[in-house]
């Protein structure tokens, strides 16, 4: 059996890897964060990975995760391997059942939506409000809120470039004006319209802070306001307006429809409603 030593120089030459793929940020950070504590496990075993090994740690981290979770962890575990051209030490997947529902109490609803808002209007935080109507009502992900610019509203859509995709999202025609209102009142001429202090497009981390910080006041669960779920919400809230999968796959910017029937999961009240409809119980 192969053995092979691993050392920080590795994680360097990875990154590099990702990099020149064309990864996005976010993905290149999730990786290397995942490598990381691979190698942490590793140099509990004297720094060496061998098949065996990797299959030690796929083991521990089925203990400590949840299977998707697992699962996400071993694609860039393998990736790793596959790079460094270890393709005997890679291992499978677990098997994991597609999900038919959402767990409840992470799933955000339109009513808790709207709560958002107006807690976030009035509080005066009309930047947070923005921000939040503007995921909700296009279904970007937060990492495109930079190319909501003030040029862009002119047009009534913008150019995403993420991903190593090109594609449109459309701005409501309601979205634009308030947009519109919004950038007069806080003197935004051109440019990125969701900023910081000092003029910098404001980023994931910022957002989610600012997020939670309106929960209490909401009456909304923390656990339920994070700002992809604002893209979940509108991938729910468009299927059941329109029950086409394929369009909604194009506005979400997913090469694969079987992505998209992970962002139209319910909570399951519907199916539990389906069920009880069969009355297969004698009287």
């Amino acid at each position: 059996m192969n053995t092979h030593r691993v050392t920080e120089a590795m994680t360097d030459q990875f990154r590099e890897y990702l990099i020149r793929e064309e990864r996005s940020q976010a993905t290149v950070e999730k990786y290397l964060r995942d490598i990381r504590a691979f190698m942490d496990y590793c140099k509990e075993k004297n720094g060496y990975v061998d098949k065996t090994v990797v299959m030690a740690y796929k083991e521990y981290i089925r203990e400590n995760y949840k299977p998707s979770s697992v699962n996400s962890m071993l694609a860039s575990v393998n990736g790793f391997c596959k790079f460094m051209g270890w393709q005997e030490c890679c291992v499978r997947p677990l098997k994991v059942q597609r999900a038919i529902f959402c767990q409840e109490e992470r799933m955000l609803k339109k009513e808790e939506y709207f709560r958002l808002l107006k807690t976030a209007k009035y509080k005066n935080d009309f930047r947070m409000c923005m921000i939040m109507e503007t995921l909700g009502s296009t279904g970007m992900r937060v990492s495109e809120l930079p190319y909501v610019t003030v040029e862009a509203l002119k047009q009534r859509q913008t150019v995403i470039s993420c991903k190593g995709k090109i594609r449109k999202i459309f701005l409501p025609e309601k979205l634009c004006q308030k947009l519109k209102n919004y950038i007069k009142k806080m003197n935004i001429r051109s440019g990125s319209i969701f900023v910081t202090r000092s003029g910098k497009p404001m980023n994931r981390s910022n957002i989610w802070a600012a997020m939670k910080k309106i929960c209490q006041d909401a009456g909304v669960d923390p656990r339920k306001v994070f700002p992809h779920n604002f893209r979940h919400l509108f991938a729910v809230m468009y299927y059941e307006m329109e029950k086409d999968i394929a369009k909604l796959a194009d506005l979400l910017g997913h090469s694969c429809v079987e992505t998209t029937r992970i962002y139209i999961l319910t909570d399951g009240m519907q199916h539990r409603k389906q069920i009880e409809r069969l009355n297969m119980l004698l009287e």
